[in-house]
């Protein structure tokens, strides 16, 4: 009996800045919580709670959770409130505007929230070309707002061919792509687009936003 071919390894992508920006406001959201929780009177304290079971899934829902998995049979895309599992055979084309996009043969599209656009970075990539074309410099990678996207899984960061420089998330949006015309067709690439909700994230907040209008009308 011949065994199944392991999984290969995922790619992951997120972006560094969310994750910073993230960190810290938790920690002012949760400083100024305890501390209302704390030192309050009255109905402060449970305004308090309240206000942080809202906001504080929705911190995490836009800036920790977003993450892009890539393997050689599917793409995997965390997105705040869902998680779209597509196999290979199943999307049709990557594409890149003012957001990063993912389009299914049915016609289905899905954002990229772990993979933002950066204008800034096409810009300084545009110069830096340009400075290559003149000679008056080399052409080096960007990163995504000075920090550069994290790419794990595959040991680091996605390198930066040779050739005229690109902003790093649209290099990563190239690479997807070759990964795509690469493995669109292979057996292990086909099967079902799936679709999760991420109850973990909407549960607590909706909780939160009903406890919250209820103390706010009873006063």
């Amino acid at each position: 009996m011949t065994s199944a071919p392991p999984e290969s390894r995922d790619r992951i992508y997120r972006s560094p800045m969310a994750l910073i920006g993230g960190f810290l406001l938790l920690v002012i959201i949760g400083w100024l919580g305890f501390d209302a929780v704390a030192s309050g009177s009255g109905s402060t304290p449970w305004l308090a709670l309240a206000a942080m079971l809202l906001v504080v899934p929705l911190v995490i829902a836009f800036t920790l959770r977003p993450a892009v998995y890539a393997n050689h049979d599917r793409l995997r895309i965390r997105n705040p409130f869902r998680v779209i599992v597509l196999p290979w055979g199943e999307v049709e084309t990557l594409r890149s505007g003012f957001s990063n996009e993912v389009l299914t043969k049915s016609g289905t599209k899905y954002q990229l929230w772990a993979i933002p656009v950066s204008l800034r970075g096409r810009k300084k990539a545009a110069r830096q070309n340009a400075r290559q074309e003149s000679g008056r410099g080399p052409s080096r990678g960007l990163g995504l707002f000075g920090g550069g996207m994290q790419a794990d899984g595959f040991g680091g960061r996605t390198p930066v061919p040779e050739g005229p420089t690109r902003a790093e998330t649209d290099q990563i949006m190239d690479d997807l792509g070759d990964l795509l015309e690469a493995r669109g067709r292979a057996k292990t690439s086909q099967g079902e687009v799936s679709v999760r909700w991420a109850y973990e994230i909407v549960g607590p907040a909706v909780a939160g936003a009903v406890l919250l209008l209820i103390l706010v009308a009873v006063g």
